[in-house]
């Protein structure tokens, strides 16, 4: 899986963790739906992105990374 796949995902499973939907979870964090919907369509995803979820959601980098998610084996770029 994709580095950007990944992390869609995980802010995907943070909103479902939390009984919120994604379009509630970016606007608590100021980060536009059309940037968490289109991430699949690119290659990169930027700090400042994850940041503002975690920000929103009131959690810290570590823990957003801190998933079976992000193993090695399973993100290939």
């Amino acid at each position: 899986m994709r580095l950007v796949d990944a992390v869609q995902l995980r802010i995907k499973d943070l909103a479902k963790e939390r009984n919120i939907s994604m379009y509630r979870l970016c606007t608590m964090s100021g980060v536009p739906q059309t940037t968490v919907i289109t991430m699949p369509r690119s290659s990169t995803v930027k700090l400042s992105t994850i940041y503002g979820i975690c920000e929103g959601l009131e959690i810290s980098l570590k823990e957003f990374f801190d998933s079976p998610r992000f193993k090695r084996e399973i993100v290939t770029d």
